[in-house]
């Protein structure tokens, strides 16, 4: 009985297709199949003939299958899942030698992480365009950040940050892919040791870290990396200055309440104590002056990570806060021209635009 019925739906099938195949003309198509002419204008503005390319490659994170996706635009024909922050059985990423001793890279305290959660991907650019040679890619779950090399498609190395516990706010590249991005996310003691939430505002600590990228060799190099100290709330999502504005790199915020414990403890849930205040901070770091700070010798070794005190950089004037809207989402875009570095807040679709050029005359005629 069900090898008839598999026949019999063979044969449905095979009647179907000769029905479109003996069609003579595309009305013929559309007419066999209920197409309108807006159906048949939509697919033909994603086909892509075989033996043909995309006219665009688009990567984008995988989230928690902790892997990169690589599709063709307009097709949208997924080209290429790359192995990242998990071993991949089905195509051997992490089962050799060499893709094995790429995930080590990532172990956090001698443990082997074998998760991510893949957030949003950077290229490397040139005079602040993608050049379109490496792409990194962070990880939210574990505070790492990966490098893929585009001309093989393949993830070259992990660095591990060693002061965070959390990092959302990764990858993004400055102007000429001097540094790499990365601020943490939720507010952690850096010192690998618990802290009762009693003692937050003391000894829990935000920070946004500059991974040093050497593009001869496309790799971090992680001894010349360094970290900027923040107050004890969320950084999260950043931009690199271009143009006049190089040199400077900007980082929203959320939480500036500090707000900890919630309904656990008897009080309001976590959102609402972090959406109190009407405002939080924009954070624009000078990391060129960051750089002459750590060869200063200005910094301090946390984990074998320099680190730039709160205080140190305040008195070098490479750090200002500026008050913003309350839960900004994103620090989305940076004009060379106008120099204009535009949020979105996660509340509302309000956008604003803030010249860098007018704050920096602000600052130094103080």
């Amino acid at each position: 009985m069900k090898i008839r019925q598999l026949a019999l739906v063979g044969g449905v099938t095979l009647a179907l297709g000769s029905q479109f195949t003996s069609a003579a003309s595309l009305d013929d198509v559309m007419k066999a199949r209920g197409l309108t002419h807006k159906d048949v204008l939509a697919a033909a503005k994603t086909y892509v003939p075989t033996g043909k390319r995309d006219e665009y490659l688009a990567f984008s994170s995988g989230g928690q299958s902790g892997q990169v996706i690589v599709y063709g635009v307009p097709s949208m024909r997924i080209l290429k899942y790359i192995g990242v922050f998990t071993p991949e059985p089905w195509q051997g990423y992490g089962f050799d030698e060499e893709s094995k001793a790429v995930l080590a890279q990532g172990n956090i305290q001698g443990k082997s992480i074998n998760y991510g959660d893949t957030h949003h991907p950077a290229f490397t650019e040139t005079k602040g365009e993608y050049d379109g040679r490496y792409l990194f890619i962070n990880d939210k779950a574990n505070p790492r950040v990966a490098v893929i090399d585009l001309h093989d498609f393949e993830t070259k190395q992990i660095v591990a940050n060693p002061l965070y516990k959390s990092a959302h706010g990764g990858a993004f590249v400055t102007e000429n892919s001097e540094y790499v991005i990365e601020a943490a996310q939720y507010p952690t003691p850096f010192e690998n040791e618990f802290v009762p939430l009693e003692e937050f505002n003391d000894k829990y600590r935000g920070g946004v870290t500059y991974w040093k990228f050497d593009n001869k060799k496309g790799r971090i190099d992680q001894e010349n990396s360094f970290t900027v100290e923040l107050p004890p709330y969320s950084q999260d999502l950043s931009d690199a200055g271009k143009g006049p504005s190089h040199g400077w790199s900007f980082t929203n915020s959320f939480c500036s309440e500090r707000y900890v414990g919630g309904i656990e403890r008897g009080r309001p849930p976590f959102e609402a104590g972090c959406s109190a205040k009407d405002t939080d901070f924009l954070h624009m770091i000078n990391w060129q002056k960051g750089e002459e700070v750590v060869k200063a010798g200005k910094a301090k070794k946390i984990n074998g990570m320099n680190v730039i005190s709160m205080e140190t950089a305040v008195a070098e004037n490479m750090l200002y806060l500026i008050l913003n809207w309350k839960l900004v989402a994103s620090v989305f875009n940076i004009f060379p021209v106008e120099v204009f570095s535009s949020e979105e807040t996660s509340i509302s679709f309000l956008i604003r635009g803030l010249s860098v050029t007018i704050v920096l005359e602000y600052f130094e005629s103080k």
